[in-house]
């Protein structure tokens, strides 16, 4: 290290955040650390606590670096995806999708296109955690080859999710950090989002991706295609979910009321109910994404005291690299989002996205977003899809996505370059 990046970390206690930081983010790489039964949550938190003692910071101080309307608006659409699942409107979606009498490439198409539009609005996680056993065995059903409809599942769930602001964790991150307007951001997102939606049914109804997972054994459906763990579909309760959801659009479209307040109001409505026990909702919550989220803001406040990002970001400057450059931004991006997931990138790289926020913003939230598609970990949602096709037989490992991530990430990213 130089003597003037030294001269930043001085002290034995910024030399532990320092190290605290570097361990922290070394865990959101692995998924953990070796040999500890820890998560990307739990070593966010443990962070947190960590550089609090080591640095001395004050729980206030520590509390104030938490962006809490983030944290509000994702608990808020984590209550409102709730509602939506527990009605079991995911999934008779999906099913009376399947029962259309479409061709193979036509049912791809409104697969994708109900997902993605889905997790524009709802949370892209919880739309594969219910669309995918329905997919399955859907596919089982008709005798179709299933991998390339999970992954073309998952994959819209992702590029759909980069609509809105509210569409995944780290688009609400950025949104609320930067103060994006909502309107503003859907206009420049709206079409690279769509482009790449078309891009991906091109590939996996026409292209080498029709053929991935081909020669995997499909066993014989069986049963009424309903999970024992599906909820019925309940009308009144999925009307009640939408309309919070249509009534959170038109205020985020036409006003200027914050959006993390509004959206918490929604959810208040969505609670008080005669049909869902509050517990339900509320175990349906992702708190785990809510802890990680707190640790990493603590975790990169106390980084950020110790002058070491500002010195780094300042030495790339001298080299020609400027993160605020286009093609800087969309590589490191797309690197940091598979290293260390989106979120984690995304909280990296928000502090030094430069004046033109809304631009540079809107870029990161696409990249971030579209990154995802890249690796089979690169997303929570690909897991997600990859776990409960499981649990179907069906064997959906990374060798059989990246055949379509790779080439759709590459394509979804070179729109986001040639519209930047």
């Amino acid at each position: 290290m130089s003597p003037a990046l030294s001269s930043f970390v001085s002290s034995p206690s910024e030399w532990g955040v320092v190290l605290v930081f570097a361990t922290v983010y070394l865990g959101m790489f692995l998924g953990g650390l070796p040999r500890l039964k820890l998560d990307r949550s739990g070593v966010a938190l443990l962070g947190a606590i960590a550089v609090i003692a080591i640095s001395g910071m004050a729980v206030e101080d520590a509390a104030r670096s938490v962006d809490l309307p983030t944290i509000v608006l994702l608990f808020a659409f984590m209550v409102v995806s709730a509602q939506m699942r527990l009605g079991g409107f995911y999934t008779e979606v999906t099913r009376r999708v399947g029962a259309l009498p479409l061709s193979r490439a036509g049912l791809l198409a409104a697969l994708i296109v109900v997902a993605g539009g889905l997790s524009a609005v709802f949370s892209n996680d919880i739309v594969c955690l219910a669309m995918t056993p329905v997919v399955a065995r859907l596919c089982l059903q008709r005798g179709l080859n299933p991998v390339p409809f999970l992954i073309g599942l998952a994959c819209a769930a992702n590029i759909g999710s980069a609509a809105t602001l509210i569409g995944n964790p780290q688009n609400m991150l950025i949104g609320s950090v930067l103060r994006l307007p909502f309107d503003g951001y859907m206009r420049q997102a709206l079409l690279p989002v769509g482009i790449s939606l078309a891009l991906l049914w091109l590939w996996l109804a026409y292209g080498p991706g029709a053929r991935v997972g081909a020669a995997a054994a499909v066993r014989p459906a069986s049963g009424t295609g309903r999970a024992e763990d599906e909820p019925p579909f309940d009308r009144w309760q999925t009307a009640k979910g939408l309309t919070v959801a249509l009534v959170l659009m038109v205020v985020f479209l036409a006003t200027g009321w914050h959006r993390d307040v509004a959206a918490l109001v929604g959810a208040a409505v969505l609670l008080l109910s005669r049909r869902f026990h509050s517990a339900d909702v509320m175990g349906s919550v992702d708190w785990q994404l809510l802890l990680l989220f707190i640790g990493l803001f603590i975790v990169n406040h106390a980084f950020e005291q110790t002058g070491l990002a500002a010195e780094a970001v300042a030495w790339l400057a001298t080299q020609g690299v400027h993160l605020t450059d286009p093609g800087t931004l969309l590589v490191l991006g797309t690197v940091l989002s598979n290293l260390v997931s989106n979120v984690p990138a995304v909280m990296l790289l928000l502090p030094h996205l430069g004046a033109d926020h809304q631009h540079a913003g809107a870029q990161l939230a696409l990249v971030s977003t579209f990154a995802g598609n890249l690796l089979l970990v690169g997303s929570i949602a690909n897991l997600i899809v990859a776990d409960l096709a499981a649990r179907e037989g069906i064997v959906l490992d990374w060798k059989r996505h990246v055949v379509t991530g790779l080439p759709v990430t590459l394509m979804s990213l070179a729109v986001v370059w040639l519209l930047a």
